[in-house]
């Protein structure tokens, strides 16, 4: 079960729009790596942060010495070590290695940070423990902040619970409970989908 909640306050509208506008440069240091690697970089992400992924190159097996073998999306891995293929000389193992540590440098200079999703969770005021168990999702639309949490927050037990040294699952600067349907409306004006 989803519980729905809107916030017009300027601190929660503001980091809000900061998360998506922080997911944005994320987007586009990711086509700037893929520009350095020569193939699209996948966007992935995981239950705490957003990251680059793999790169879309050829299934050649002669990029198997630094790359892993593509995944079923045809995106491959910059492998830890190189691995030189057999009967070369130690020369060209030696030249093979230092190719490798080339494309690690450039790897870690092109490379953006995470984005680490529960930051903002955290300045939000919400328990990131319950985000992991239970979920959430945020998003800013004509400059109100909307969330659908699988666990309800309760200014009331919040403030309790602070005062009593308890755990809880935070509060929202601002936030009132709404029904499903005004946050899906939301949603879909913001994504400019037709109900």
């Amino acid at each position: 079960m989803h519980h729905y909640y809107k916030s017009e306050a300027a601190d929660v509208v503001a980091t809000v729009q900061e998360f998506y506008c922080a997911k944005e440069a994320l987007s586009e240091s990711l086509v700037e790596l893929g520009k350095v690697f020569g193939g699209a970089i996948a966007p992935m992400r995981d239950i705490t942060s957003h990251f680059a992924g793999g790169v879309k190159l050829s299934a050649s097996p002669e990029l198997d010495v630094h790359w892993r073998r593509p995944d079923e999306f045809g995106y491959r891995s910059l492998r830890h070590k190189a691995v030189p293929p057999k009967g070369i000389t130690k020369e060209q193992r030696a030249a093979v290695r230092a190719n490798h540590e080339h494309l690690w440098e450039q790897w870690r200079a092109h490379c953006p940070p995470r984005l680490e999703t529960h930051d903002y969770w955290d300045r939000l005021n919400v328990n990131t423990g319950n985000l992991l168990l239970c979920g959430g999702i945020l998003f800013e639309h004509q400059n109100v902040a909307y969330f659908a949490l699988g666990f309800e927050i309760n200014k009331a037990d919040h403030e309790a619970n602070v005062s009593a040294g308890k755990p809880t699952s935070g509060w929202i600067n601002g936030a009132v409970e709404i029904l499903p349907s005004e946050y899906e409306a939301a949603r879909l004006a913001r994504t400019g989908a037709v109900a």
